[in-house]
């Protein structure tokens, strides 16, 4: 069964909550209700669809962990989602879903989502890590 964005961070929230001996029950039940914090960037890449997909790939992994990725219909696209630490410290979770779509010639458009939790302190964590790896992705692939 597919997690949602909301369920994985209430989940890391929660687990980085009972690791200093608290509850992290509590903690997950009290993310559910933060609000969020999204930021989206459409990158359109001049390389071929197949490249496209290692170099997110990579980015991704080097910046965080893999976790399930969303049941997207079948078609000439593929979606990776990873979790990365983002905000003060990089404490944060932050949950980033990346959909390569092939698109004319040897061109491909890149999906980047990037989602938080956030508190009282609005740390843009989301829109932080979005921007940052955009920036990573636009390098040469």
């Amino acid at each position: 069964m597919e997690q949602s964005e909301d369920q994985i961070l209430a989940e890391e929230l929660a687990a980085l909550g009972a690791v200093g001996g608290g509850s992290g029950r509590l903690v997950g039940m009290m993310a559910k209700l933060m609000r969020k914090n999204v930021h989206e960037v459409d990158l359109h890449i001049a390389s071929p669809f197949d490249d496209v997909v290692k170099h997110v790939t990579d980015v991704l992994a080097k910046a965080g962990r893999a976790v399930e990725t969303p049941h997207i219909s079948p078609g000439e696209d593929e979606t990776i989602r990873v979790v990365v630490g983002g905000g003060a410290g990089g404490l944060n979770p932050v949950v980033v879903t990346a959909r390569v779509l092939k698109a004319e010639d040897d061109r491909s458009e890149v999906w980047l989502r990037a989602a938080a939790k956030e508190g009282l302190i609005r740390q843009r964590a989301g829109e932080e890590t979005a921007v940052r790896l955009a920036a990573e992705l636009s390098r040469a692939t």
